[in-house]
């Protein structure tokens, strides 16, 4: 069998990559480059398939779960984003920064992919095999998801999407080419099934890798953007009705004191938390410092007892750095890395959950509804809010078709999909999304929400005129990093 040999990768896509803790195979020079030729190195490598960065204060602030909490300081990336902005910085958090670590994933998960067809596409790598394609999968759809128009089928095959990546490098600088959305949507697509053939539990830290059911909720968003809720069914039957013990545990959370509800939201030990990342990312200084943020009167608007459907508390907690300008929900722990004890330099790091079973039962519900199951929906609808209910009781906290209706009413022009929706289709989709708004707040899958039924946000500054995100706002894709332009990759229009 061929010795496999993991490319040195300095590709214009990769041009910006800033991480200090990037693996040792990509700054190798080829004589010294380590050879990847037995499984061991092969799982090795697919640690890093993952992108270790955050998406989730871009997404979120560009979402209309933030306002302006009107502090003196203001931080340049969260006021750019929250104006829809491209990021001039390029380091945490940023646009680029997260453009650079998806493709770092995609050129790790490649490798490993080429490492197993040099070493004949044995069996026993199949696993291997399926965590590297789904991972190639998920990093491509996070990158289209940001960086292109929202996925039509009447759109998009002509639509921007972004370099679809399948192979190692083998050249220092390469000039790439967009796919269409179509391309890109039906690449993943082709490695996400196969990658689900072969994906499996057995890791000695399953939610640190695509497990089974990480991949299936990953696949489960994947599939609700492209409207096929038959697949969103499938690959949820799984969780079944009522899923007693997967779901976030928030009575249980509310209960124990803020620092280490901090340390407990991202626990791999919960039950819901199906994939997590170790981002290198100061998300968790975001509620202290950002002035754009869950403000005051946004915590109000989102969580007051009116917005609970059974007229009650909801369980999340916040707290406040600055005197309640700004809130937060404890979920961010950071974990500081020192490179230089004695200079006090080093690296925060956040552990994030990319994937978890209070999304997949969403996704899954919301399925239900598009393929008019409504009864069944509003079931399993009604339990998930009541485990988000202070004093839910399941005996006389009901919720109806009329409730449902009423409290969700279809507003024209609101929610503006690809497909059609009837009217009680319309109400139930927008509960499911309002509880999804609540459940992740300050994690970003609003920002998603918002690109797939293109709803207008309003976002208002003290003393300047409210700046609107309209429908088709050429801003909801986001300008491709200059790291990548400044190389041949084309450029969003404006």
């Amino acid at each position: 069998m061929k010795n496999t040999k993991y490319l040195k990768i300095t590709f214009a896509l990769l041009l910006l990559i800033t991480f200090s803790s990037c693996d040792e195979f990509l700054s190798e020079i080829p004589d010294n480059r380590t050879q990847i030729d037995t499984p061991e190195k092969i799982s090795e490598v697919l640690v890093n398939a993952y992108p270790q960065a955050s998406y989730l204060d871009l997404a979120e602030t560009m979402s209309d779960n933030v306002g302006d909490g009107e502090l003196a300081t203001k931080i340049l990336r969260n006021e750019q984003n929250y104006n829809w902005e491209t990021n001039t910085e390029t380091n945490w958090d940023t646009e680029t920064f997260y453009w650079a670590a998806c493709y770092n994933a995609i050129a790790h998960a490649n490798q490993a992919l080429k490492s197993i067809e040099q070493l004949g596409n044995p069996a026993s790598l199949n696993p291997q095999k399926g965590e590297a394609l789904v991972a190639r999968a998920y990093a491509h759809f996070m990158l289209v998801s940001f960086w292109s128009n929202r996925y039509n089928p009447a759109t998009a095959s002509t639509d921007l999407g972004i370099p679809y990546v399948r192979e190692p490098e083998t050249e220092l600088i390469k000039s790439y080419k967009r796919n269409t959305v179509k391309e890109v949507f039906d690449f993943i697509e082709e490695d996400l099934e196969e990658g689900l053939k072969h994906v499996t539990n057995n890791y000695k830290q399953p939610r640190f890798h695509f497990n089974i059911d990480a991949a299936r909720s990953f696949a489960s968003r994947f599939y609700l953007v492209k409207g096929d809720w038959d697949k969103v069914l499938e690959v949820s039957e799984s969780l079944g009705s009522k899923p007693v013990g997967k779901l976030k545990d928030y009575a249980t959370l509310s209960s124990l004191a803020p620092d280490i509800q901090f340390i407990e939201y991202g626990r791999s030990t919960y039950e819901t938390n199906l994939l997590i990342v170790s981002a290198s990312s100061r998300l968790g200084r975001s509620a202290s410092t950002f002035n754009f943020y869950l403000s005051d009167d946004k915590q109000t608007e989102l969580f007051r007892i009116q917005t609970n459907p059974f007229n009650k508390n909801w369980l999340f907690d916040f707290y406040s750095y600055n005197s309640s300008r700004t809130l937060f929900t404890p979920k961010f722990e950071e974990y500081f890395k020192y490179t230089n004890l004695t200079a006090n330099i080093g690296e925060p790091y956040v552990g994030i959950v990319l994937a978890s079973n209070d999304e997949f039962y969403l996704n899954r519900i919301e399925a239900l509804v598009m393929k008019g199951r409504i009864a069944e929906a509003n079931t399993e609808l009604e339990y998930f809010l009541g485990t988000r209910t202070t004093g839910y009781n399941p005996n006389t906290d009901k919720l109806t078709e009329a409730k449902v209706v009423s409290m969700y009413p279809v507003i024209a022009d609101e929610y503006t999909p690809f497909y059609q929706m009837t009217p009680v289709q319309t109400s139930y989709v927008k509960a499911i999304a309002e509880a999804k708004r609540r459940d992740f707040v300050h994690e970003g899958l609003r920002w998603f929400d918002i690109k797939r039924f293109n709803i207008v946000v309003e976002h208002a500054t003290f003393g300047k005129p409210v700046n609107k995100l309209v429908k088709d706002d050429k801003r909801r894709a986001l300008q491709i990093p200059l790291s990548a332009s400044n190389y041949g990759v084309e450029k969003n229009p404006r």
